[in-house]
């Protein structure tokens, strides 16, 4: 069975320290997240998780994408939609995914950006890559403040033309080595999103990838699980250590071919699990959907998480993967 992230890991940027580096910072070409970014792969490498993220260390969810794109600020955290959103000038998280392959294939000479697990299952426990994580539009329309351009009421508007948009960042994402295209749409658990538009936007987004795609929702899904499985995606990834009634949403269902993201590990606390707690919700997972269809990881992300916590728990996760096995 293949391991994976959510996407966030604890972030410690470091400032300046030598000459060079001080000289560089005035410079404007410093950058204090790289050393952030290579601790973050370096701890899911030495975990032994075989796809990996660059950690997103470079801010929350929302605001790495809307403060760069165009027609989009954030203000105190919170992002604002201010004119028409607009392709970006530049990828956003390419050189971060390059940085992190490079990183990554330092450790481990088996990283790789050809993924072959949704076709041939023997290549599962063996394969090891990158993930790049993309917030999806209906969750970062609807996370948004309307100030300019859109009326309130045409939020849905908005969220297709930031699909246009994140089109070209999966991309660039593929293009820099991304195994997997990630997006992130927790919203669409919460009763307040278009189900319909967002399907809609997610195929904007998908279309003419070749690299598998995922898409992952944090919550409650018994209500929406079978219009998730009808989304253009590989992966469909949810909570199931938080969300225990998560597994019963699994019964009697079809998968239509794809594969679930059993998201195992509690990311909303620090305390480490037990390998015995992470094993139960494996193993019922395997018996309502069978072992060849999931993939393990946490619910979610976990940036919030002190390094210590995260990385114990992404160590317990794969042991008990291994133990399973």
């Amino acid at each position: 069975m293949l391991t994976t992230v959510v996407g966030s890991y604890p972030s410690f940027p470091r400032q300046p320290s030598s000459i060079g580096e001080k000289i560089s910072n005035c410079m404007g070409s410093y950058d204090a997240y790289k050393s952030a970014l290579e601790l973050a792969v370096q701890d899911q490498v030495k975990a032994g998780v075989n796809l990996i993220s660059d950690g997103q260390v470079r801010g929350n969810m929302l605001e790495v994408f809307a403060r760069e794109i165009p027609g989009m600020i954030t203000k105190d955290g919170i992002p604002i939609i201010i004119d028409r959103i607009q392709p970006a000038p530049h990828s956003i998280g390419a050189s971060d995914i390059k940085m992190a392959l490079k990183t990554a294939s330092k450790l481990s000479s088996d990283f790789s950006n050809d993924l072959q697990i949704l076709s041939k299952n023997k290549f599962q426990d063996k394969f090891k890559g990158i993930k790049a994580i993309i917030t999806g539009p209906t969750t970062l329309a609807l996370s948004s403040r309307i100030e300019g351009f859109y009326s309130k009421d045409e939020k849905n508007e908005a969220i297709i033309d930031i699909a246009s948009v994140l089109k070209k960042e999966a991309e660039h994402l593929q293009n820099a080595g991304a195994a997997v295209i990630q997006i992130d749409e927790p919203f669409l658990s919460t009763g307040i999103a278009d189900l319909k538009i967002a399907k809609k936007a997610i195929e904007i987004i998908v279309n003419d990838l070749h690299q598998p795609t995922s898409i992952h929702v944090c919550g409650p899904i018994s209500e929406v699980i079978d219009d998730l499985l009808k989304f253009k995606v590989s992966i469909i990834d949810c909570e199931f250590a938080d969300q225990n009634k998560n597994l019963e949403a699994l019964e009697s269902i079809n998968l239509n071919g794809k594969k679930m993201g059993l998201g195992c590990i509690d990311t909303k606390t620090n305390t480490v699990e037990t390998k015995e707690q992470v094993a139960s919700i494996i193993k019922k997972g395997i018996e309502l959907v069978g072992k060849e269809n999931l993939i393990a990881d946490p619910d979610c992300g976990m940036r919030l998480r002190s390094r210590e916590a995260a990385y114990s728990k992404l160590k317990i996760m794969v042991e008990t993967v291994k133990w399973l096995s």
